[in-house]
């Protein structure tokens, strides 16, 4: 039976809709398109994740001006004692950004070197000088950009959802994809109604009201990433708007119909509905608002959503926040905006319809220490209202109001909404975060992670500085995983020890395994060349503790004492050459096409304060490791076991 004029609770009102989106295939991202990159596609919505192709730089490249060496040759350089090197067999000239020679492997800047001529003099053509002299000591790799170090093939650069700003078509094209796919901005058709009403730019006679609000409605639209039709004033007349929904509905994928949606004598929108299709709600218990209609017209093999907006203009603008944005929002895949929230104190008091959510506009300040909500007319008619205001404060329904002096929410709409739903992790690096990250955009959160290492994590964590971190500690007394350490690092603090995937470290090899190089026992060869992880890694403490059970010592080494942060980087390392091998997961290995021994396996955690696990924010997060599709999107990348995941191993 269709609802007319009840108002019904905002939440039901927003049920019914989305169930009837549901059933009519409605409640997903609509259509995409590939477009190329240039400017164009600043501000469009991902609909695909961005996938590194290529790393940046893909190549060794000069971070300075100066001339390409071999780092050895440098070595005994002192001020009292330079060393000269001959240009061309052992030095050449690079500008920042070149590639560097295939045998240099550090550069020089220029202006700590002396070009010379023939003569021992200053050269007259500094950068093809006969020789140069050094009078310091030059580290390998120093003032090399190495490959990869901005973004190594594969890794994910942004997630699908993500709203594209100018440095992210940047990042985009710099791991060399030309074209990106993004969600189609929904159509959207503003049909305003009123004999009354007159164009903006016709002088108003008595009786006339200038429509603007099919311009608010639009810009909104607009804003929001949809692409917004206009349609000229329809008069009152039933045939007339009927005509013109049907219209609409052909070439649009959602209908505002503005005004029309009271119970006078002229207000035919919800009859249109009934008429053209399915009548969903008429009259929703909010201020300003009510009377809100929501639909569905039948156009032909499809359905088209229809809003009937009210005609008061601040009514029109929150309809259109309450409704048009998170509708937009789901059809292109990104998460619905959310404003700012901060806490203020009530000028004075507020008085509200019992039976309503009341949408109060505010102005905000700062005094002293207190931050204040001062209210602004509350006509609906009155659109300077909502110029005017910094936030919303919303009263809900049940509530008769507020005394003054009264501590609420304000939504702010000055400084501009953000999204605060992000889940910040530091500790060990694995690829899976990275597939979780993306998950969790399907979920309205965002996680950034810092690679610092599992015992860098933990430190965090003490600190109150991330909401979990990432960990494969080995304690080599026990034969546990991380479960000593977090007693040792969060003695007073409860958290949760959850396992996320069990995995196999072994060694990265270039293609074909030149060196011959078949386990940890070939570390100590002099011709082996080893790229390590940075102190306070689980890989680099596993790596100490299995060459202490071969009676290795690090010294032993060559490049132990070279540090990389993440799987991929260190295994970029292998890749151009910089190293001969390096330990790692076997994911990182078959992600940069490396040959791979594996030796270990190893199981990784996340380590959550018990305070984070329980709330909100991260539920989302222990959602997704109970989802099948994650799971099976993990045991598609090789060297990872899933049984474990999820299992809780400690609370400590």
């Amino acid at each position: 039976m269709p609802i007319y004029l009840h108002d019904i609770p905002l939440s039901t009102a927003i049920e019914r809709l989305n169930s009837a989106l549901a059933e009519a295939g409605l409640d997903k991202p609509l259509q995409t398109e590939t477009i190329p990159l240039d400017v164009h596609a600043l501000g469009r919505v991902l609909a695909a994740p961005i996938w590194a192709k290529i790393s940046s730089p893909h190549y060794h490249a000069s971070a300075m001006d100066g001339f390409a060496i071999r780092a050895h040759e440098t070595n005994g350089a002192l001020q009292t004692r330079p060393i000269s090197l001959n240009y061309g067999p052992q030095t050449e000239y690079v500008d920042t950004g070149d590639p560097l020679p295939a045998w240099a492997n550090a550069v020089i800047p220029i202006e700590d070197v002396e070009p010379l001529g023939e003569d021992g003099q200053p050269s007259e053509t500094p950068r093809r000088p006969a020789l140069i002299r050094v009078r310091a000591a030059v580290p390998p790799w120093s003032h090399v950009r190495p490959m990869g170090e901005d973004m190594v093939a594969t890794q994910l650069v942004l997630p699908a959802g993500h709203v594209l700003r100018p440095v992210d078509l940047g990042a985009i094209a710099g791991c060399g994809h030309d074209s990106v796919e993004v969600a189609i901005p929904p159509r959207v058709a503003i049909l305003p109604t009123g004999t009354e009403l007159v164009p903006i730019g016709h002088p108003p006679e008595e009786g006339d009201i200038i429509e603007y609000n099919s311009l608010v409605l639009a810009a909104q639209v607009e804003e929001w990433g949809g692409e917004a039709r206009r349609y000229p004033i329809i008069p009152d007349e039933y045939q007339a708007i009927s005509a013109r929904v049907r219209e609409a509905a052909q070439a649009h994928d959602l209908i505002l119909l503005n005004a029309g949606s009271s119970a006078g004598s002229e207000d035919y929108s919800a009859r249109v509905v009934e008429e053209l299709g399915q009548l969903l709600v008429h009259g929703v218990a909010v201020r300003p608002g009510h009377p809100v209609i929501l639909g569905l017209i039948n156009a032909g093999d499809r359905k088209v959503p229809i809003i009937g907006v009210p005609g008061y203009p601040v009514s029109t603008a929150l309809t259109g926040e309450i409704f048009v944005e998170p509708l937009l929002a789901r059809w292109m895949g990104r998460s619905p905006r959310q404003p700012v929230e901060v806490d203020a104190d009530l000028t004075r008091k507020i008085t509200s319809p019992a039976g309503d959510d009341d949408y109060l506009r505010v102005t905000v300040g700062q005094v002293g220490e207190r931050t204040l909500a001062a209210p602004l007319s509350r006509g609906s008619g009155v659109i300077t209202s909502l110029v005017r205001a910094d936030g919303i404060v919303v009263v809900p329904r049940g509530s008769q109001g507020y005394p003054a002096g009264e501590r609420v929410k304000v939504r702010l709409y000055r400084p501009p909404s953000e999204i605060q739903k992000t889940i910040f992790a530091i500790g060990s690096h694995d690829l899976t975060l990275d597939i979780l990250a993306q998950f969790l955009t399907g979920h309205d959160r965002r996680l950034a992670s810092a690679n610092v290492g599992s015992l860098g994590g933990l430190v965090s964590l003490r600190r109150g500085e991330a909401h979990l971190a990432g960990a494969h500690l080995l304690d080599p007394e026990s034969g546990q995983y991380n479960l000593p350490y977090v007693d040792q690092y969060l003695p007073d603090q409860p958290v949760l020890v959850m396992a996320l995937v069990g995995r196999t470290q072994g060694l990265f090899l270039p293609k074909g395994n030149p060196k011959d190089i078949h386990g940890l026992s070939d570390l100590k060869r002099e011709d082996i060349l080893y790229v390590n992880r940075q102190r306070g890694a689980g890989t680099r403490l596993l790596l100490d503790y299995h060459l202490g059970q071969a009676g290795i010592d690090p010294e032993e080494v060559a490049g132990y004492e070279r540090e990389e942060y993440t799987h991929l980087t260190a295994a970029a390392a292998v890749a151009s050459g910089r190293a001969d091998c390096g330990l790692g997961i076997e994911a990182a290995a078959h992600a940069l096409d490396l040959d791979f021994i594996p030796l270990f396996n190893e199981r990784y955690d996340l380590i959550i304060p018990k305070i984070h696990a329980e709330s909100q924010l991260l539920a989302p997060l222990l959602t997704i490791l109970e989802d099948p599709a994650f799971s099976r999107t993990i045991a598609q990348r090789p060297g990872y076991d899933v049984e474990v995941m999820g299992t809780v191993i400690g609370e400590l």
